[in-house]
């Protein structure tokens, strides 16, 4: 770069490296998507085509950012875990987080048509946000929160919507009926009301969506890494010991 006598002004700038050797976890959010979700038509409570496509974009960034290792999905967002030995970018937050929120929208609206029929009326947007995990147990237990997250809004929703599109109740009717039920009661309710076993609804819908970058061996015996979209338990210990390689990253 050029200097000048008005590149004093860099000295504004804030220093916002990351601490190093810990993981970096980007959270991207659907912004304003309560709207955007009712605009563009999507099945309530699950839109699969919306969910796939909320995976190809992130997808999409895995594939640019080869420095994360696992991301985790459900709704509108989606989690990017980076390796702890990642420089990308100095380990800048406003860069990393920057640089995926753009990634990821520019994903979703470049896979848009192949997995939605409705035309994409207005742009969509994605905040974002970086946080630090030190440990292992910090980094299993923000998984834990957010795949918890996942089943206790989706058990809420397919109750809340069961009563709407089913049951005949208005919003509010619904909402006031769920209110302070227990998780068991929900269940109940689906089964005993509607003939719903929550257990036998999708995994993806129930757990959301993992992915994660694996080692194969192609037919010419060379190794390759692809990428694989699980729907699984991530919070017990038995998706950790299928894949032990991800907490040495």
């Amino acid at each position: 770069m050029a200097k000048s006598k008005f590149e004093y002004v860099r000295l504004y700038e804030l220093d916002d490296k990351l601490l190093k050797n810990v993981w970096m976890v980007v959270r991207i959010d659907g912004k304003g998507f309560h709207k955007f979700s009712e605009d563009h038509k999507f099945v309530k409570p699950n839109d699969q085509p919306a969910l796939d496509l909320m995976t190809a974009a992130a997808k999409g960034v895995m594939s640019e950012l080869q420095d994360i290792f696992l991301s985790y999905g459900q709704s509108d967002e989606y989690s990017f875990v980076f390796k702890r030995s990642s420089n990308l970018y100095g380990r800048r937050a406003s860069k990393i987080i920057s640089t995926v929120c753009s990634m990821f929208t520019s994903h979703y609206v470049f896979h848009w048509n192949a997995h939605m029929e409705t035309e994409l009326k207005y742009p969509p947007s994605f905040d974002g946000r970086v946080v630090l995990y030190p440990t292992e147990r910090d980094l299993r237990n923000y998984l834990n929160w957010r795949q918890a997250d996942c089943h206790i809004n989706n058990l809420y929703n397919t109750c809340f919507w069961a009563l709407v599109q089913e049951g005949d109740l208005s919003t509010t009717e619904a909402e006031k009926q769920l209110n302070g039920t227990l998780s068991s009661e929900k269940n109940e309710l689906l089964f005993s009301k509607f003939g719903v076993n929550y257990n036998n609804l999708p995994e993806s819908f129930r757990k959301g969506s993992t992915i994660l970058w694996e080692e194969t061996v192609d037919i010419n015996k060379r190794k390759r890494k692809t990428m694989q979209v699980l729907s699984c338990d991530i919070i017990g210990d038995q998706f950790w010991d299928d894949h032990p390689h991800l907490l040495e990253l």
